[in-house]
């Protein structure tokens, strides 16, 4: 992804380019035929026509009864947006803190393009400022609110989920714990708090299936992986006390 938009700040407007700052780490396989080994194809078919059917020739349909369609095209929908809908409008400032973590969806890389003074300048007031714009734009022709924020000495955009997206609802707490329980519960966590350092974080899933992929090419077989043994241990304090051994002796 990487297209021209740009931030609409006041009477202000900022070009940038927006490009997706996730890349996928999955390794990626292809779907075969088992008898065979075949790549297997997807083929568009209509079964009133018994036709394949080209890109050009697909619309999009909203089912309002049964097998009754009122369909769109491309040009359509695009008269559904409007010019400045295209751009990145920032239509508040909240501080950071504000924002639940389970609202965000996708992560963006902001860059200038063109002039760069009023992206740098927006860029330093973030940053002084420490708080994040709230806007709104168009990804892949969904409407979405984002928030704009200083990090990684860049912009970053991430997109937002509604209110109606999230499952989550507020719980009250049950407090059948006791105190000393929750003291020591705090010392765990005390044992084991640290700095977020997300190069030591690695998917050990992609790497072991990366090394059988490399067995398998040499004709070799693919083994179970060890999991550690989990002691049992049903009081919940003495769960909690062995924990804090456990990890004060691997310090």
């Amino acid at each position: 992804m990487n297209y021209q938009t740009n931030i609409s700040f006041g009477l202000v407007n900022i070009p940038v380019i927006l490009n997706s700052a996730i890349k996928d780490n999955n390794v990626s396989f292809n779907l075969l035929h088992k008898k065979c080994d075949t790549r297997l194809e997807f083929i568009r078919y209509c079964p009133h026509c018994d036709k394949k059917v080209k890109s050009d020739e697909i619309v999009k349909g909203y089912e309002y009864r049964d097998n009754n369609y009122v369909t769109f095209t491309s040009e359509e929908f695009n008269k559904l947006k409007s010019d400045n809908d295209k751009n990145i409008e920032i239509i508040s400032f909240v501080d950071i803190n504000e924002i639940d973590p389970v609202y965000y969806d996708k992560s963006y890389i902001l860059t200038p393009n063109k002039s760069t003074k009023a992206f740098e300048l927006l860029k330093e007031a973030l940053r002084k400022t420490k708080k994040v714009a709230i806007a709104k734009t168009y990804i892949h022709n969904r409407l979405y609110y984002v928030v704009i924020r200083f990090g990684y000495e860049n912009i970053v955009m991430n997109s937002l989920y509604y209110e109606e997206e999230i499952k989550l609802k507020k719980e009250k707490a049950q407090k059948d714990f006791t105190e000393a329980e929750l003291k020591m519960a705090i010392k765990l966590i005390d044992s084991l708090s640290g700095k977020f350092t997300p190069e030591k974080y690695i998917d050990e899933y992609q790497n072991r299936i990366k090394d059988a992929i490399d067995k398998k090419m040499h004709g070799k077989k693919i083994t179970k992986v060890k999991g550690k043994k989990n002691k049992t241990i049903n009081d919940l304090y003495k769960a909690l006390e062995e924990s804090l051994k456990d990890t004060n002796a691997k310090k």
